[in-house]
């Protein structure tokens, strides 16, 4: 029993973690893109540097994308995990 709310669990974390609509088009956006600094991901969606900071934050914090330093700079891919998400919500579209 205590093992299937471990798993419920984690999946309410990762729902929650794509549960935005920015998050959405960000995971899209680094599908297509990868390897994209967070400034490059705000600057094509269109939205402020803090705003998307958060939203990587999260979508990092979820295991649905993954960061790496790349010289100066942090890069960022979506995760394993992040396409089957991105497979699951086409299937609701």
């Amino acid at each position: 029993m205590e093992q299937e709310e471990k798993s419920e669990r984690r999946l309410e974390r990762i729902v929650r973690g794509f549960a935005n609509h920015r998050r959405i088009e960000m995971m899209r956006v680094l599908e297509k893109a990868p390897d994209l600094s967070l400034l490059h991901v705000c600057q094509r969606l269109g939205v402020g540097y803090k705003t998307g900071a958060e939203h990587l934050r999260r979508l990092v914090l979820t295991g649905l994308v993954l960061k790496k330093n790349r010289g100066r700079w942090v890069v960022h891919r979506l995760s394993k995990l992040g396409g089957v998400v991105l497979t699951f919500l086409r299937t609701l579209e």
